[in-house]
């Protein structure tokens, strides 16, 4: 019922930038909360930063924050997130996610119902 596709990894140097998006699709996201996270190999899915999709307050990781920025942009059925100053530990698949998490914790894998295929980021250092 929704579709979730992101886009945008790749490889970069440590210090540099990425900017990700996913494109989401199907079941309206208005009572939804937007988020991303991220998987290196052998740990555990790690929440990165998440939206309400009408907009509001974010949350970020202590990892990240200051460093990335979660957006949204509605005409668009988008959710981005802008990666700056990346590390060589900020090497993941990032995935995009979509849930009904308003009165549940918004940094928890499992209040989230929807993810997409995920895309790899490698900071090289």
């Amino acid at each position: 019922q929704v579709q979730l596709v992101e886009s945008g990894g790749g490889l970069v140097q440590a210090g540099g930038s990425l900017r990700l998006s996913c494109a989401a699709s199907g079941r309206t996201f208005t009572n939804y909360y937007m988020g991303w996270f991220r998987q290196a190999p052998g740990k555990e899915r790690e929440f990165v930063a998440a939206i309400p999709w009408n907009g509001g307050v974010t949350y970020y990781a202590d990892s990240v924050k200051g460093r990335f920025t979660i957006s949204r942009d509605g005409a668009k059925n988008t959710v981005s997130l802008q990666m700056l100053s990346l590390k060589p530990e900020d090497t993941a698949v990032y995935y995009c996610a979509a849930g009904q998490v308003r009165f549940r914790s918004k940094i928890s894998p499992v209040n989230y119902d929807y993810w997409g295929q995920g895309t790899q980021v490698t900071v090289s250092s």
